[in-house]
């Protein structure tokens, strides 16, 4: 019966399917493409070419299967795709896109460039309205593919600054022409809430270069506080980054180091934000300084970052020969005094920082030797090792620890 056929279409169609997926996954790509030529026969025998429904897939798993087969061609390719382009109008603009993103990833820019300039042009009918947010890719990426054309014209004139002639002349008409067609595009796709990271950053890069100070900041400021968008560390990266540039104040770039701390407590910029907490007249910066740098080290990428170690030992050193303060320090170690003895200071890590890195060793043992007392496994190792090579500085830790001691016990109480 026509019910039973269709049933049993149904099941082998999946069935194939599975097996390409399953070649596919074993790197069998000769494989996949035979599984594949057959499954797109079964279809065409069924099916009329415009009611094929699965386009995509057969876009997808062919394009995957083209670009790993020992025995395709970038011509293979590009004809398969443009096939696709002409049998999935649903799928026109995605397709357009994949491609161009393929032939950049060939280094073929110009090609891509092309790509992109004919899919801007495409329409047809209600699908174009359908597909909006395809278009706005379209003209984005090729904004930035303007805007590449604009930095290469850039460095061309740079280096050829002060010498005089008609070349010179072109290549500054033809950047201020990528620079007008990447502007547009780009400031067009960032009106847009979303995570727009390179269109942005591209974006500044050609408003501060032509001295537009005040837009940079005001797109900058829009894209790191828009509530329509999504948490975006990275929004808060460049904003502060730009106001850096600009000379801004201290309490600016705090400022915007605090959000990006809610956001990311481990972030590489937080040594910055402690550096700067640390140097403030402020007794709250500092206190949040202490809690900033305790929160790093609570993540395991910064186990040995000599730089975060010493951050934190200059500080608690500082609070402990003033006898002042003892109680941030207690606060931040109460919750943590379980767990950092063997996360940081076991007698295995001891050994392993003094071989690897003796700076390293230094300031984690005055950090152990203040929390944990002079008994602390970590500091007793290292500051023997220190001793018998003889070098000063462990010489003059160990005298301070020991003499420190009843910090320790005030601080452990």
């Amino acid at each position: 019966s026509s019910h039973e056929y269709k049933l049993n279409f149904k099941k082998s169609k999946e069935a194939c399917l599975n097996y390409i997926q399953d070649a596919m996954l074993q790197k069998q790509w000769k494989r996949a493409a035979e599984l594949l030529t057959f499954y797109i026969e079964s279809l065409e025998k069924v099916f009329p070419v415009e009611y094929m429904c699965p386009l995509e897939i057969i876009w997808r798993i062919g394009t995957e299967i083209l670009c790993h087969h020992s025995q395709s061609s970038m011509k293979d390719i590009n004809s398969f795709i443009e096939h696709m382009k002409t049998l999935g109008v649903k799928t026109y603009l995605k397709v357009c896109l994949e491609h161009a993103f393929h032939l950049l990833c060939n280094g073929l820019i110009d090609e891509a460039y092309q790509s992109l300039s004919l899919a801007e042009s495409w329409r047809f009918g209600e699908q174009t309205v359908i597909q909006d947010k395809e278009m706005k890719l379209i003209q984005a990426y090729r904004g930035l593919l303007d805007y590449y054309r604009w930095s290469k014209q850039k460095n061309i004139l740079l280096e050829h600054v002060g010498q005089d002639g008609l070349e010179d002349l072109s290549v500054e008409q033809e950047m201020h022409s990528c620079f007008r067609k990447a502007a547009m595009n780009l400031k067009e796709i960032i009106k847009i809430p979303g995570v727009w990271d390179l269109f942005v950053k591209c974006y500044v890069d050609l408003l501060e270069f032509y001295g537009d100070h005040s837009e940079a900041r005001q797109v900058l400021n829009d894209y790191a506080y828009n509530s329509k968008s999504p948490a975006n560390p990275n929004a808060h990266v460049y904003l502060y980054q730009f106001l850096k540039r600009q000379g801004e104040s201290k309490k600016s770039l705090l400022s915007v180091l605090k959000i990006l701390h809610d956001i990311v407590p481990s972030h590489e910029l937080m040594i910055d934000f402690n550096i700067m907490l640390q140097k403030s007249k402020k007794r709250k910066n500092r206190q949040l300084g202490l809690a900033v740098i305790f929160e790093v080290l609570d993540y395991a990428g910064w186990k040995e970052n000599v730089k975060a170690w010493s951050c934190l030992a200059r500080q608690v050193k500082q609070i402990v020969i003033s006898k002042r303060h003892l109680d941030w320090i207690k606060q931040e170690w109460n919750p943590r005094k379980d767990w950092w003895p063997a996360f940081h200071f076991s007698r295995y890590l001891a050994k392993r920082n003094w071989q690897e890195n003796e700076s390293l060793s230094y300031e984690k043992a005055l950090v152990a030797g203040i929390l944990l007392g002079k008994d602390c496994e970590y500091f007793k190792c290292v500051s023997h090792q220190g001793c018998k090579a003889q070098v000063k500085r462990f010489r003059i830790l160990k005298k301070f620890v020991n003499k420190q001691n009843p910090a320790y016990l005030r601080i452990s109480d």
